[in-house]
């Protein structure tokens, strides 16, 4: 069977951005044995996935700019093999800082995915299937995130923590030949000029343009309420709603479930309602977010948490896709490795602001408020957006060139 050119762009593309996500979720697991094999604090393992996250999410903006200029492919194809190479050189460390030093250059290799990925997907997929392919881009890296602790976890006590890493790490080789074997079908994104009234923008200019910093907020804020929800659900539903702890377990494997499965029906919806992107989205969220406070505020048995928290996944999942598809079209032309390095630098900085000052609130015996505060930070998201949309249609202008 010969597989149609946007499915192998898809495929090529999705298994990078499986493998990102994958790494950054097989170190955890990993930390009771480093703990004991290296003699370091819990304080100290956890800055492995500190420096690979926080090193990624702070060259994403860079390599984005280096992306528009020179083209993605060759930045795709080298951060992936720096990042696989990286993990596999963990495994043999014989001191806890190489551990650090190759976590950060695998987060190096990470920063490149986004980037490059959309700006390949710009270039490589038509116009009418591009939130399809956003939303299998999507759904490749929730897809990591759930079989990196598992399938770590397998492994190390199978063949041994040094022996796991090296073969996770080494399994990235044959993604990067796929991608260099197929690299004649992932075209780069378009570089030309629109027709834009009004004077041109520096890179910079446009970074930090209204609409994009917007944009960045719309990014962030719902990362910062998916964090809330993945970190302190089980606890709150434990001491808020005397949830046995394997039932407040389930209601938070429902809502990952639904937010994965969301992402896949959101291409989709993306898709066939073009023109209603903004629409659709904020009446997701705001379905979301009044599941959020049902559960938060009402004395509902367990099996409706559970089922409710599920369809807020779903709902939150679906809205992503036109999320994407709205961030892109209001990228101007050539621009979309550096406007995409630089907004989704916000989802993994939302994850980062929301775990601590929640369980200062659980700590202070306000558990009742966490998802209160998710509800709204869901809703003031829908500001940030609707501003921003507002902002991209008074008149983009055009980028000069750098």
């Amino acid at each position: 069977m010969v597989l149609s050119r946007t499915t192998r762009v898809n495929f090529l593309i999705g298994n990078g951005h499986f493998l990102s996500h994958f790494y950054v979720l097989c170190l955890p697991p990993l930390f009771l044995i480093w703990r004991n094999a290296f003699g370091v604090s819990f304080a100290e393992v956890g800055l492995a996935v500190a420096l690979m996250s926080g090193t990624t999410a702070i060259l994403q903006t860079a390599v984005g700019f280096l992306v528009d200029r020179v083209g993605a492919r060759i930045f795709l194809v080298g951060g992936t093999l720096l990042m696989c190479l990286s993990m596999a050189a963990m495994g043999l460390a014989t001191s806890f800082w190489q551990i650090l030093v190759f976590a950060a250059l695998s987060g190096v290799g990470n920063s490149v995915i986004h980037p490059c990925d959309y700006a390949i997907i710009t270039g490589s997929v038509d116009h009418e299937r591009m939130g399809s392919s956003f939303s299998l881009h999507t759904f490749a890296g929730n897809l990591g995130f759930a079989a990196g602790p598992p399938v770590m976890a397998l492994l190390a006590v199978s063949i041994g923590w040094r022996a796991s890493l090296m073969l996770v790490g080494l399994v990235g080789i044959p993604v990067v030949l796929a991608i260099l074997l197929q690299s004649a079908i992932l075209t780069d994104q378009v570089h030309h000029e629109s027709q834009h009234a009004g004077e041109a923008l520096s890179g910079r200019a446009l970074l930090l343009s209204r609409t994009m910093v917007l944009f960045f907020g719309f990014y962030a804020l719902g990362s910062m309420a998916g964090a809330g929800v993945q970190t302190w659900l089980i606890t709150v539903l434990h001491t808020v709603k005397a949830m046995d702890i394997a039932l407040a377990s389930a209601a938070l494997t429902g809502f990952m479930l639904g937010t994965s499965l969301g992402v896949l029906f959101g291409g989709w919806l993306a898709d066939a309602y073009r023109g209603y992107l903004q629409g659709l989205a904020m009446g997701l969220i705001i379905f979301a977010s009044a599941l959020v406070l049902a559960v938060a505020l009402l004395l509902l048995p367990a099996a409706a948490v559970i089922g409710l928290m599920f369809v807020a996944g779903l709902a939150m999942g679906t809205s992503r896709t036109p999320r994407d598809v709205m961030l892109k079209e209001a990228s101007p032309p050539g621009q979309i490795g550096k406007v995409f390095g630089f907004v989704s630098a916000g989802l993994p900085l939302g994850s980062a602001l929301t775990p601590v000052p929640f369980g200062a609130l659980i700590d202070h015996h306000h558990p009742e408020l966490v998802l209160i505060l998710v509800a709204a930070l869901l809703l003031g998201s829908l500001l940030c957006l609707s501003n921003a949309r507002a902002s991209a249609r008074v008149g983009a202008v055009a980028v000069a060139a750098e």
